[in-house]
């Protein structure tokens, strides 16, 4: 299983950034994946699912409204729009693979600062 980020970066309070993670190794079609973040010094924290078929999208409610869980199976890419980003959301952002987050991506950070 292998995967690969991109999109990460800094940007102002208010703004948006595109995150991508192409997938390999396993049928990607099959999975549900997931997007978790980790800030320093916290935990880590489930920031959205989107089902195998992508008729169902899961989102806590410090992200729901302001980000969009996303997948193209024919490129096996998952996706993460983020917009109306806080200072909060300041992390290393990981994709993972099914329920259980069985295999997880390097990360990729996200800074929101002014």
């Amino acid at each position: 299983v292998q995967f690969v980020e991109s999109g990460g970066g800094m940007v102002q309070p208010g703004g948006s950034l595109r995150l991508s993670c192409a997938a390999s190794g396993f049928p990607f079609s099959d999975y549900v994946m997931k997007w978790v973040r980790q800030a320093p010094g916290k935990g880590p924290e489930w920031v959205s699912s989107i089902n195998a078929d992508s008729g169902s999208t899961y989102y806590p409610d410090s992200v729901k409204g302001r980000f969009t869980i996303s997948r193209d199976n024919r490129k096996s890419t998952l996706y993460l729009q983020m917009n109306s980003l806080k200072p909060e959301d300041a992390a290393l952002y990981y994709c993972a693979k099914g329920t259980a987050m069985a295999s997880v991506s390097q990360g990729t950070q996200v800074t929101v600062s002014s």
